[in-house]
């Protein structure tokens, strides 16, 4: 199957949060344009999560742990873990979740 970003409606999952999602049999990836200022609350979920900034400045607390990513660093986030954020510019993330994230199809 070949794809192209282009083609994949955008949602917009959180306020501020506009996202492409492509879903395979055990993952989702995420590609997010995420305005300056939106924050996604504390939550947690059953899917590991691998979060990488691509453009920006993103605030993001893990577990308790706060720290402001940049571009090309990543976040591990373990199933069940509480984690929030906040974009301090606008950002460009990419997500991986595994399993599928069910909500977001």
């Amino acid at each position: 199957m070949n794809l192209a970003l282009s083609d994949i409606e955008t949602k917009e999952i959180i306020p501020g949060f506009h996202g492409k999602m492509i879903h395979s049999k055990t993952m989702t990836l995420a590609f997010w344009e995420v305005e300056k200022g939106a924050t996604v609350p504390e939550h947690s979920h059953i899917n590991e999560q691998i979060m990488h900034v691509l453009e920006g400045d993103f605030e993001f607390k893990v577990a308790g742990v706060t720290k402001i990513y940049r571009p090309g660093e990543l976040a591990i986030i373990p199933c069940n873990i509480p984690h929030s954020g906040k974009a301090l510019t606008p950002c460009k993330l990419m997500d991986i979740f595994s399993p599928v994230r069910e909500e977001y199809k």
